[in-house]
């Protein structure tokens, strides 16, 4: 009777390790490669760097581009989960750095146009003098 409960109890065993493998196994190929994700990254950074994220959101910028880079070794190494999270952040920090970019532009542009606004007064000022 011993005999017979050992047989079925390493049957047992068996079937649940490769279960177990299988399960882990699975787990492991479900997550497939983001390249949607890669793609739609890289695009934002090269938009990042079109807008002029260089000149006025650089620390934005190189924020993205390290997690692009590292997002490239996660595919590389095949952790796509990692891969996937990390092309998202670096997208977030590429629109972060355009928004900051063109929030400076549009900063600039407005002290130009207050300053030039300022000169006009003075010239009417002095004209009508």
């Amino acid at each position: 009777m011993n005999a017979y409960y050992f047989k079925m109890n390493r049957k047992a065993s068996r079937l649940a390790l490769v279960g177990a493998a299988l399960v882990f196994l699975g787990g492991c190929a479900s997550t497939p490669p983001p390249v949607a994700q890669m793609a739609v990254a890289k695009t934002a950074l090269s938009n990042a760097s079109t807008a002029g994220s260089e000149e006025y959101a650089p620390l934005q910028l190189k924020e993205a581009k390290d997690k692009m880079d590292a997002a490239q070794q996660a595919m590389t190494a095949h952790e796509y989960k990692r891969a996937a999270q990390l092309a998202e952040e670096a997208q977030v920090d590429a629109e972060l750095a355009i928004a900051r970019a063109r929030s400076e532009k549009a900063a600039k542009a407005a002290a130009a146009v207050k300053k030039d606004s300022n000169v006009l007064r003075q010239q009417i000022n002095n004209n009508s003098q």
